[in-house]
């Protein structure tokens, strides 16, 4: 992570209790850990590169997020086995009322890790182009979130 970009603020449940010190001014979204250290480590998406991330997430695990309730799509989440659920089933912005994003808790970021480095093994054996690297960068910076967030066991926040 670059010290010298701000990234957006998180809005967590209870307020400035959750918010990610420093990290203003671009538009998107960064995912961390809830344990209140600005230079903690974090990662942080466009909006539309957090959309293409998790997409490729849900092909690696035999369905298309578009088809998914939420996502555009009729589809019951109920109908999809996989760990990665908590981390792909979760709104990626703030509701029509600007309410905060729900937080994984640190038994969802358990749950969704050992997934997570599964793929990046299948991804990283894989013939890659730039998109692929750029989602490798994605999930190893995100594993690297979640592990401080099981080990401190804190949330994961989404802002």
């Amino acid at each position: 992570m670059r010290k010298d970009v701000r990234y957006p603020v998180a809005i967590g449940i209870g307020g400035a209790d959750h918010v990610h010190p420093g990290r203003r001014g671009a538009l998107g979204l960064c995912l961390f850990p809830g344990d209140g250290d600005a230079d903690g480590p974090d990662t942080c998406f466009s909006y539309g590169g957090f959309a293409q991330f998790r997409r490729r997430l849900a092909h690696a695990e035999g369905f298309d997020l578009g088809e998914m309730i939420g996502f555009g799509g009729d589809r019951p989440w109920a109908e999809v086995s996989t760990e990665v659920e908590p981390f792909l089933n979760h709104p990626d912005d703030h509701s029509k009322d600007l309410s905060p994003l729900s937080p994984l808790s640190p038994q969802d970021c358990a749950a969704v890790l050992p997934k997570l480095e599964a793929i990046l093994g299948q991804w990283t054996s894989e013939r890659r182009d730039s998109g692929m690297e750029r989602h490798i960068k994605n999930i190893q910076r995100l594993s690297v979130v979640l592990r401080v967030c099981i080990q401190k066991n804190v949330d994961l926040y989404f802002g």
